[in-house]
């Protein structure tokens, strides 16, 4: 499980992204372009210079070029501009680096993206609001590049700008850093931090997130926490895997009767297709006493293909009919078993179900073929299926023989014992009856 988590973490590292896109940064610009008005708010923070016009049509310019997928002609535009970055003011310089940054990144070149974001902050004095994207991004790069502590001071920088100090995807990111730190419980502070802030916004908790809080109590080693997160993944996203998580996690918690439940449901949605998961569905039926239910799941997913007819399913199979008094299905389970088994017991089965069905010569040759094949689970049984069907085919001396054998068995020598007398009254009284009618027919 523990992997499973892990690749679900680096997941969701990966779709990690840049949330500010080229086009709004140009429509951003244009309030400060020929020296335009910065807003009210903004100058009351922080005063810079405006950015001119012969500047922005250059870096709009670029942009063109890029989004045309003439990258290397775009960027070549940005350099230009670089090499004469000592006639720029503060405000023009940053945003030179700042579009070099979100190239390189279109570009997957991640190493220079993240150079170009740090010379966008080696810039002063800049819009506070530059300053925070570039930090959010860098924080968001340094997360991909696995440098959580990095990470985690930019984001720190970050809150001490944000007018609310935090939010839910800050909390999100720093929660994902403490997680790959292996601090667990930071990691579930600022995961819970992230929900709650979500709530206040109406909103539900990604599903990344989620799955984040499940790997942390995984962890700490919390499965009733698991239990509730991954109900939560069920009733927002969802998906076949979290329907069979969560009936695990009922079994793991000892919620049997939810367990069932759960799967059951999962199984009517056609979310239950692994041979694993079908199974287990089998089993949970068979122990909650719905035996015939077990025998239908185990029939189709066989015959369907999507689980093995292996011995070990055709005997599950047999075990789940012969409970559920359904011997005429058992029976040709049995016989596809016995074929392949290296034991006899298959056959032993076969014997009993032909002595419950009363039909002792069946039960007397698959007995005796139980024998022949050996490797018993249980001889005992057999003896005492051969018995029983000698008894009543009125055969009293080979019933006593295999009575008297099980009867060595300490744990079938009480039940053996009462058969051998039983037996043997039965076998004095038929004596009896052939004396009294050799004698009347004498007299006849």
């Amino acid at each position: 499980m523990l992997s499973k988590l892990n690749s679900l973490l680096l997941r969701f590292l990966m779709l990690a992204i840049i949330t500010v896109s080229l086009p709004s940064i140009l429509t951003a610009l244009k309030v400060t372009v020929n020296g335009g008005e910065a807003h009210a708010e903004e100058k009351k923070k922080r005063r810079y210079p405006a950015l001119r016009a012969r500047v922005f049509s250059q870096l709009e310019r670029a942009q063109s070029l890029a989004d045309k997928g003439e990258v290397t002609e775009g960027l070549q535009v940005l350099k230009d501009l670089e090499r004469r970055i000592d006639q720029l003011n503060s405000y023009e310089k940053a945003m030179v680096y700042n579009f070099m940054a979100y190239i390189h990144y279109g570009e997957e070149q991640v190493n220079q993206a993240v150079l170009s974001f740090k010379k966008v902050l080696e810039q002063d004095p800049i819009p506070e609001s530059l300053e925070q994207s570039t930090l959010y991004s860098l924080a968001q790069l340094q997360m991909h590049q696995e440098k959580y502590d990095a990470a985690i001071d930019y984001i720190r920088r970050w809150s001490k700008l944000s007018s609310d100090g935090k939010s839910a995807q800050s909390e999100s990111l720093l929660a994902n850093a403490y997680y790959a730190k292996k601090d667990y419980k930071k990691a579930l502070g600022h995961i819970n931090e992230s929900i709650r802030l979500d709530k206040e916004a109406g909103k539900v908790s990604s599903e990344n997130l989620l799955i984040l809080k499940r790997a942390v109590h995984y962890e700490l080693k919390q499965p009733e926490q698991i239990t509730l997160v991954t109900e939560d993944l069920v009733r927002h996203y969802s998906k076949p895997k979290y329907w069979v998580e969560l009936a695990n996690m009922y079994g793991e918690t000892g919620q049997n009767k939810k367990q069932m439940a759960v799967m059951e449901a999962a199984h009517q949605q056609g979310f239950v297709t692994a041979e694993s998961d079908l199974k287990n569905l089998a089993q949970l039926y068979y122990l909650n006493g719905a035996p015939f239910k077990a025998g239908q799941v185990m029939k189709q997913a066989i015959e369907s293909g999507a689980m093995s007819s292996s011995l070990k399913n055709l005997e599950f199979l047999a075990q789940a009919w012969m409970v559920a008094k359904e011997f005429d299905r058992a029976v040709p389970v049995l016989e596809k078993a016995a074929v392949s088994s290296s034991s006899g017991d298959p056959y032993a089965r076969l014997a009993e179900i032909y002595v419950n069905t009363e039909n002792w010569t069946k039960a007397i040759e698959m007995g005796q073929k139980a024998l022949e094949k050996g490797q018993l689970t249980d001889i005992n049984t057999v003896y005492m299926a051969l018995g029983m069907a000698h008894f009543n085919l009125q055969q009293f001396d080979l019933s006593t023989q295999k009575f008297q054998i099980a009867a060595r068995n300490d744990k079938f020598a009480k039940m053996a014992n009462q058969w051998i007398s039983y037996v043997s009254k039965e076998k004095e009284k038929r004596q009896r009856l052939l004396v009294e009618l050799g004698q009347e027919i004498d007299q006849l």
